[in-house]
């Protein structure tokens, strides 16, 4: 397991597809659907999650990623936090500054002390947003546009707070349909020239406007709901997807990308994949 991050690259993060260094991941030791708090989990209730299945899968993904130069710090599970996977909610890097989240349901409510801890044994500076609710599958960044979607677990309050404390960012809300839980479930930012986008979950004026700043890849509705749009993109056109997903991996590769397809449907089964399931502080 990796743990050291040196002065010089503490924390880096301008945008999601740069080449991925070091990222924060937590393995689903105790994973379970305790409470459903999101729309796939209350396809999968009854079913409930494999643990072990989910353990392993999550360890393939590990494995992927280290196999690609990419440093993987591993939070300690805790039976109290059977979300605790979903890292990327607890926190988000904005250049070179780590915010840890506020967390909106109380059954995730935690989980950051968990983040925080580490961070304070390695020394690490952050920032705790601890006024209104915000988690960090809603943050997007590219630059200096950070995409922030308002939803159930992230308040209007808290991107007005945030615009305060990034004067030197362009904040820029977005609307969608709050049933998809986060941005990153619907719209992610694959390129400075591409982003994947399921459409339906936006108004037409939003789908308008981010087709001004991107080449938008669409993603259909059987695919919206296996995930298709929470790909991890780890540098070089690299891009983390599900087997399932295969007209997202097709359009994809349609446009040059290198699709590294990894079972994940356990894991999805509770809301999230790749992307849910990792949060970066180093991006170069």
């Amino acid at each position: 397991m990796g743990d050291t991050i040196t002065k010089r690259d503490q924390i880096n993060c301008e945008n999601e597809y740069g080449t991925l260094k070091k990222v924060v991941l937590c393995e689903p030791q105790y994973m379970e659907i305790r409470e459903v708090i999101n729309n796939v989990q209350k396809q999968y209730k009854h079913e409930n999650i494999d643990q072990e299945l989910a353990i392993a899968q999550h360890r393939n993904f590990e494995q992927t990623l280290k196999s690609a130069g990419v440093e993987v710090i591993k939070l300690k599970p805790s039976k109290d936090h059977p979300e605790q996977v979903f890292t990327r909610d607890i926190g988000f890097t904005l250049g070179n500054r780590l915010f840890i989240s506020e967390m909106a349901n109380p059954i995730r409510q935690g989980e950051e002390k968990v983040l925080a801890h580490w961070m304070n044994k390695h020394n690490i500076a952050y920032k705790k947003l601890s006024t209104d609710s915000i988690e960090g599958g809603d943050v997007i960044v590219d630059g200096q546009h950070v995409f922030i979607g308002i939803s159930h677990r992230t308040c209007k309050s808290a991107i007005q707070s945030l615009q305060k404390e990034l004067p030197e960012f362009k904040i820029l809300p977005i609307q969608f349909n709050p049933k998809y839980l986060h941005l990153d479930c619907v719209f992610n930012i694959l390129s400075s020239e591409e982003a994947l986008i399921y459409p339906d979950a936006f108004d037409p004026k939003t789908v308008e406007f981010l087709a001004s700043m991107y080449n938008l890849i669409e993603v259909s509705e059987s695919e919206q709901f296996t995930m298709g749009t929470n790909v991890l993109s780890i540098g070089q056109k690299r891009v983390l997807s599900l087997p399932m997903n295969r007209d997202v991996n097709y359009q994809m590769r349609q446009h040059g990308y290198d699709v590294l397809e990894v079972d994940f449907s356990e894991i999805i089964k509770s809301g999230g994949s790749f992307r849910c399931c990792s949060m970066p502080i180093v991006r170069l």
